[in-house]
């Protein structure tokens, strides 16, 4: 029985091509004590693989975080399987509203500690009270109140290229580093109306629960994320408070919400939101990059990393011998309503 990927993202993609099928890319989540997690997980994976699904999934005693790419005809067959799981049935998927058939070149199911890196303690929060959901249009009626403090629980570069207007966007890498500064720096407000959004909604539901944890009263966050918002907004006709692009973690690594760029080519300065990868494997730090400077650069983020990339590659191999790939971010953007 195969239980994990077996080709690779040339063979994948060409198998893409050659299906010549619309695929939709999309996310869920949900917090559940999971008792078995890897009998869990293999039964993901089989029914997953035979429904040719692509997609980075994570699974953890409490719950599973899934964002996928899928046939668009295969999409009755998830939800129905998705179903047949009972505390999956009728979970919300959120849908993207751009679309590649590339957006995953593999299945990979893993099994996480848990499914949101958040650094909390289980004592710090309690799941089964988490914030008050609420749609768009409560959304934007609470992001005007005079007593809302809106958070952005992303991380620096995914709000660098896009956000709500007037949030306050913490420049953090990652989702841990940001609760401990949110908690230091509002703590005075505890009474405030505390309105929190995210991608797709499973940062919040954690944040959201820290933060009634220790004592905030009022604490609301965006159902189903930017990614539901920018649903609803469309299929509703209310107002985009959205300014920018939404970054997403995968090859697309952003969908248009609205017109506007909010960011800058970090080589350059020139207005620009595209997310690349520096090409020299042994550097990959994301940045965002100008078309003009891409071509100068080669794809790469400086004129050191590009020299690299020109070496034949067993020169480049030789290099990276021994170099532990992090993930790293450029940090040049920033907003004055950083925390």
């Amino acid at each position: 029985m195969q239980l994990y990927n077996k080709l690779s993202n040339e063979e994948r993609a060409m198998l893409i091509k050659k299906a010549n099928e619309k695929r939709l890319t999309l996310s869920f989540y949900k917090y559940h004590m999971i008792k078995n997690v890897e009998v869990f997980r293999n039964y993901l994976f089989t029914n997953f693989n035979n429904l040719n699904i692509l997609g980075r999934i994570y699974v953890a005693s409490e719950g599973i975080n899934s964002q996928l790419s899928i046939p668009s005809k295969k999409m009755e067959e998830l939800k129905n399987f998705l179903d047949s799981i009972y505390f999956l049935k009728d979970i919300r998927l959120n849908v993207g509203i751009e679309h590649h058939n590339e957006s995953f070149l593999k299945l990979k199911i893993k099994i996480k500690d848990k499914i949101v890196a958040d650094g909390l303690n289980a004592k710090d929060y309690d799941m089964n009270n988490s914030g008050t959901h609420v749609n768009a249009k409560d959304f934007n009626e609470l992001l005007e109140k005079p007593e809302t403090i809106t958070i952005d629980m992303r991380n620096h570069y995914e709000s660098e290229v896009g956000h709500f207007k007037g949030a306050v966007c913490p420049d953090v890498d990652t989702f841990r580093d940001s609760l401990p500064l949110i908690y230091k720096k509002f703590k005075h407000a505890k009474e405030n109306n505390i309105l929190m959004y995210c991608t797709g909604g499973i940062r919040c539901e954690k944040a959201s629960s820290y933060l009634k944890k220790n004592g905030f009263k009022n604490v609301f966050q965006l159902s189903g994320g930017i990614i539901e918002y920018a649903r609803q907004i469309k299929e509703v006709g209310i107002e985009n408070k959205f300014v920018g692009k939404n970054f997403v973690f995968d090859n697309r690594l952003g969908e248009r919400i609205s017109n506007e760029i909010i960011a800058k080519c970090h080589i350059c300065g020139e207005e620009c939101d595209r997310h690349v990868n520096c090409n020299n494997e042994a550097c990959h730090v994301l940045f965002i990059q100008c078309e003009k400077c891409y071509n100068d650069l080669d794809g790469c983020c400086s004129n050191s990393c590009k020299d690299i990339c020109a070496l034949p590659i067993d020169k480049q191999k030789k290099i990276r011998k021994g170099y532990k790939n992090k993930t790293r971010f450029f940090k040049k953007g920033r907003l004055s309503e950083r925390v």
